[in-house]
């Protein structure tokens, strides 16, 4: 039996607004279909990391974690480098996890318009 590798799983997910339900509308969104496709477990979460790009201020996306059940999970947030042209109104996240999966076996997810960041990966 393989054992469990601490490994990391990323996603995106756009915002039609900056508002705090929007922000917590599409965070939520998103780490539910990243735990959800990966068939993940709350206890093979170790921390998760969120970023914002600079056009998404009012409010936290670890704050949206905390509301589904992530508050004894390790969440930071930090602003996104500002590159120009990139996608406005992005929320990234890494999730650090344990599992026994091969890397090659885990399913990011990339949704709404972040789906055109990462057209490579299978849905």
């Amino acid at each position: 039996m393989r054992s469990a590798q601490l490994r990391g799983l990323r996603g995106a997910t756009t915002c039609d607004e900056d508002t705090p339900a929007a922000i917590e509308d599409a965070t939520q969104e998103l780490l539910r279909a990243m735990m959800d496709r990966n068939e993940l477990a709350h206890d093979d979460v170790v921390s998760v990391i969120f970023t914002t790009t600079r056009d998404l201020t009012s409010t936290f996306p670890a704050t949206a974690a905390r509301g589904i059940g992530f508050g004894d999970i390790p969440l930071l947030c930090a602003s996104e480098i500002d590159v120009p042209g990139s996608m406005p109104r992005c929320i990234r996240i890494l999730i650090h996890l344990y599992t026994t999966r091969p890397r090659s076996d885990l399913r990011h997810v990339y949704l709404r318009n972040a789906q055109g960041l990462r057209d490579d990966l299978p849905e």
